[in-house]
């Protein structure tokens, strides 16, 4: 028996640590969002104000250029910064240089279609009748 009587008095209370740790790493959270989800958000809205979220159609089709067009232009953005860092990284490596090529060429249809967007969904728009 190498283990001290202290060493002995002190091994439960890191049993009892551990499982208290395990208990907060994994119950906590789940239960933390389940009670977010379970209130009732109708308790605390004002019951006099009904309000509608529908608009028209050029509207819906005006937000969508808008968000398309910042994804797209996100997206390109994304590449290009990825094309830079292959180009500098590939040491003259012509796969390497080939991978930055094709991510350029990505980039540059992300941007593209970026710009063209508003025009397709004009196209769209004239479509469904708008």
């Amino acid at each position: 028996m190498s283990r001290t009587p202290r060493a002995r008095l002190r091994a439960p209370n890191t049993h009892l640590l551990t499982t208290a740790r395990r208990a907060v790493r994994y119950v906590a959270p789940p239960g933390a969002a389940a009670l977010i989800l379970l209130t009732p958000a109708a308790a605390h809205a004002d019951p006099g104000t009904v309000i509608l979220a529908a608009n028209s159609l050029p509207q819906v089709v005006s937000n969508m250029q808008v968000w398309i067009m910042g994804i797209l232009a996100a997206v390109a953005t994304l590449f290009a910064v990825l094309a830079g860092v292959y180009w500098a990284t590939a040491g003259g490596d012509p796969a390497q240089v080939d991978k930055a090529k094709g991510a350029l060429r990505n980039a540059l249809v992300g941007y593209g279609l970026a710009v063209l967007a508003p025009i397709l969904l004009q196209v769209v728009q004239g479509i469904v009748g708008g």
